[in-house]
């Protein structure tokens, strides 16, 4: 007789969408309207997250990649510009540079949190640097305090990609007023999703009306704007982008909006499982969290005190169909930025040294209890082979 087949347990991704109901009801509505994009939703949308975040202006695009070059044109980043990144990110941070024809230079980040480290900015600063983009990594905010003040210094720009980090706080005040300019992605795995879409927060009108204008090709009126006004005319002012975003994704937006301070708390209680059942398995160490932030948690990073375990300890938990992941490899370590920035391996120590340990283990408000302990006792095992 053959063996049995050992039943295999579900799967258990690092990140998923949550849709109610309400949210389809939502959809359905803009879908029986007049106005499938261009239309009421968009602003109604970027309104709510302005209130939420206590933000004056948001302008809402087609994704968080879109939002991060539509802030590098508001504030001008041409040829020969220079903004400072961390190397530990998702590519889109530094990639939004180079769309506008400036130079990304990476800067090493804090070893502990992996947030951009503030003591190693001012050497990389130059005559060029225009900018700073600080990542909110795993949902974590930067130390806003420290970057305010060598970006006052320098008479620099602060941009804050905050794609992790919608709900975030900083000694109570929001991310999304703690920088310039403020980045936020609503990704399927994001806090709250539009599907595909971004939006960029500000107080300066100025900026948010260059943005307004890039999203639409440069062009000075959308659609519904010349029907209000009864006309047909419009100019082209500058060269802009098709990012506009869609009213059924926008209302999408709206309605999650609603459910998110319930997810963040369960997103934080899920945080506060894995600290306790980490914190007796010295083999995996949590991200350390600073002390005046409270963390929005769109990702649960742990480093493994043995590096040389990460690969073999990632393949045994996903194939327990448990669906861990890596966030990232390093960004001046892609063949990309190496074959043309002349970024070399050495060149961010801590990041590179992270990168070897760092697991995203499964983190998103469906997460229950039972999900939880099966993580942990896998990646126990896992490690104490």
């Amino acid at each position: 007789m053959k063996p049995a087949k050992t039943q295999q347990l579900p799967f258990i991704p690092y990140g998923r969408q949550i849709i109610t109901e309400e949210d389809i009801q939502a959809v359905v509505d803009v879908l029986h309207s007049d106005w499938l994009t261009t239309g009421p939703n968009v602003a109604q949308f970027e309104k709510a997250v302005c209130r939420f975040v206590d933000t004056s202006f948001g302008v809402a695009v087609s994704s968080g990649t879109a939002a991060l070059h539509a802030a590098m044109y508001a504030i001008g980043i041409g040829p020969d510009d220079e903004v400072i990144v961390p190397a530990m990110t998702f590519v889109a941070t530094a990639n939004c540079i180079v769309y506008q024809g400036g130079r990304p230079v990476f800067c090493d980040v804090d070893s502990h949190t992996l947030l951009l480290d503030p003591e190693k900015i001012r050497q990389h600063i130059t005559q060029r640097t225009k900018a700073i983009i600080a990542v909110d990594y795993a949902g974590q905010p930067c130390d806003y305090g420290a970057l305010r003040k060598i970006a006052d210094e320098y008479n620099l720009i602060l941009v804050a990609d905050g794609c992790h980090a919608l709900g975030a706080k900083e000694n109570e005040e929001s991310v999304g007023r703690l920088a310039d300019l403020t980045v936020f992605s609503f990704h399927p795995v994001k806090h709250i999703t539009t599907c595909e879409g971004g939006m960029v927060m500000t107080d300066d009108a100025e900026m948010a009306e260059k943005m307004r204008l890039f999203r639409n090709h440069g062009i000075s009126s959308d659609h519904r704007q010349r029907e209000e006004n009864g006309t047909w005319y419009y100019e082209m002012i500058d060269l802009g982008y098709n990012y506009r975003i869609s009213d059924l994704q926008c209302a999408l937006g709206s309605s999650q909006l609603q459910k998110l301070p319930r997810w963040l708390e369960q997103r934080r209680s899920i945080a506060r499982k894995y600290d306790a059942k980490f914190a007796s398995i010295p083999a995996v160490r949590p991200l350390a969290v600073r002390s005046d932030v409270s963390h929005a948690y769109h990702l649960y990073v742990v480093k493994l005190a043995d590096s040389k375990q990460r690969t073999r300890v990632f393949r045994e938990l996903r194939d327990e169909n448990i669906g861990v992941n890596v966030h990232y490899l390093p960004v001046h370590l892609h063949p990309f930025y190496q074959d043309n920035f002349a970024t070399f391996p050495g060149q961010c120590p801590c990041a590179e040294a992270a990168y070897g340990q760092i697991l995203s283990l499964p983190m998103y408000p469906g997460l229950t209890a039972d999900d939880v302990e099966r993580v942990c006792d896998s990646l126990q095992r896992a490690v104490e082979k």
